[in-house]
């Protein structure tokens, strides 16, 4: 890690008409590491990545990328300038075949390191269902292929929204065993994640959301579980 930020959202607030969603939410994502944003449903945790990747606007407060603000750029500018996201739901075309939906992420594409081989590489099952249509694939599978199809436009800040929702451990653990891979190439990331346990094991620091607010922000090593027990539910001090 460098020590300098590369993302800052500062202040954050969001809303769906009159509902707030982030209260004031100040998140630093320094250049080379992993922060894992953590959080009950509600919390704002999609709330954040949605807003970091121009799908949602601030009401107030600001998000910048390498000290430059991104309040007047729109989502696919963002893309081009270094910010990809793979989507809660995974989001794939499910009549493309799977080299298909991963080109569809290099439409925009910077110069990197990623590209089809490098993707096959990293999730060789991926490789082994290119011709296949998004639609027959596994929930696992698809979640590789909607991470590949990030990659594919060679992000700077790659944004990972809910990889282990709905997938059985033993796939969640492989799917977060290519992410160390991926941060060699030089890519920070940011992970919301229900999943405690696999956001502190995967992360350098974590930070935990209540009602759209931070609860609690400590390096993954150090943090202290009851703390953060107490954090993500909402009782007792945080």
């Amino acid at each position: 890690m460098s020590g300098a930020p590369l993302l800052e959202v500062e202040d954050a607030v969001v809303a769906y008409g009159d509902v707030p969603a982030l209260r004031g939410l100040t998140v630093r994502v320094d250049e080379g590491e992993t922060l894992a944003v953590i959080g009950a449903n509600g919390a704002g945790k999609s709330t954040l990545l949605k807003t970091v990747a121009g799908l949602l606007r601030p009401v107030s407060g600001d998000v910048r990328l390498d000290g430059a603000s991104l309040a007047a750029v729109p989502a696919h500018v963002r893309v081009a300038r270094g910010i990809a996201m793979s989507p809660e739901g995974r989001r794939l075309f499910p009549s493309l075949t799977v080299e298909e939906n991963l080109k569809v992420g290099a439409h925009a594409r910077r110069t990197g390191p990623w590209d089809l081989a490098a993707v096959f590489a990293l999730f060789p099952l991926v490789e082994e269902r290119r011709a296949r249509p998004a639609a027959n694939l596994s929930g696992g599978e698809q979640q590789a292929v909607a991470i590949g199809r990030a990659l594919m436009a060679n992000p700077r800040l790659l944004l990972l929204d809910e990889v282990s929702l709905g997938l059985a451990p033993v796939v969640v653990a492989q799917l977060y065993a290519a992410l160390p891979r991926i941060t060699e190439q030089g890519t920070t990331v940011l992970v919301v994640e229900q999943d405690v346990h696999q956001a502190l094991a995967v992360a350098d620091r974590v930070q935990c959301l209540l009602e759209g607010r931070t609860a609690l922000e400590a390096a993954a090593d150090e943090v202290d579980r009851g703390r953060l027990t107490a954090a993500y539910f909402g009782v007792g001090e945080r």
